[in-house]
């Protein structure tokens, strides 16, 4: 399977950007990515503009083990060894690539109160999966936490898990997400991932990280 997938990532990568990498859920103030930026639209990004991430080139992004660990050749495209399928979220990229990403694409990261407003409020008309407008949710798919990725080994491709508030994807665990939010060298990330329980998934579950960490669980969306 894993060999199956990265003849799809050499076949696809490099390619046009799909429906999924460049759909936008419209909000009354804002819009925001429907999914976390994918592998095969950062891998168009960095191939347009020659950029190599830190994980690249630092030799490795960083997992969890006795401690924080660097791990020999985990970058974006290759998260936990092994090449990744193209639909996947792009994670080992720091704050300042993240940002720089949403800034080409004519957007920014987005803010605690946006990130917080899109996740767990539903604000669309008509909303589908059973959602009510105007209810503010406990978790960003709803009363519960069922159907989030919290599945504690790898994330998962995006817009498979189970459609969350405002028809958004993965608001809730799978990867971290970088907020535009700064305290000197650290900036916060929301929503947990899928090495963490749902409690993570809640709005206080939101953690502050060095803005040059990159590891194998934090991935970035933006806003426009």
């Amino acid at each position: 399977m894993r060999r199956l997938l990265a003849l799809i990532f050499i076949a696809s990568a490099a390619g046009a950007q799909t429906e999924i990498d460049t759909a936008r859920v419209k909000l009354p103030n804002f819009a925001i990515d429907k999914t976390e930026v994918t592998v095969r639209a950062f891998s168009e990004y960095a191939k347009q503009n020659g950029i190599q991430t830190l994980a690249e080139r630092e030799g490795g992004g960083f997992e969890w083990g006795f401690g924080w660990q660097r791990r020999e050749g985990w970058s974006y495209r290759r998260p936990q060894g092994e090449l990744a399928a193209p639909n996947e979220p792009a994670v080992h990229l720091s704050w300042d690539e993240a940002n720089a990403y949403c800034k080409s694409t004519g957007g920014r990261l987005p803010t605690k109160a946006e990130w917080a407003s899109a996740a767990y409020t539903e604000q669309r008309k008509e909303p589908t999966s059973g959602y009510e407008s105007g209810l503010t949710y406990p978790y960003p798919v709803g009363i519960d936490s069922e159907g989030m990725n919290n599945n504690r080994s790898h994330h998962l491709p995006v817009a498979t898990t189970k459609e969350g508030v405002n028809g958004l994807y993965d608001m809730g665990a799978n990867a971290w997400e970088w907020l535009a939010d700064r305290r000197g060298d650290e900036a916060l990330t929301a929503g947990g991932s899928w090495w963490y329980g749902p409690e993570k998934t809640r709005i206080e579950g939101m953690q502050w990280k060095p803005a040059s960490f990159y590891a194998v669980y934090i991935g970035f969306r933006c806003v426009y």
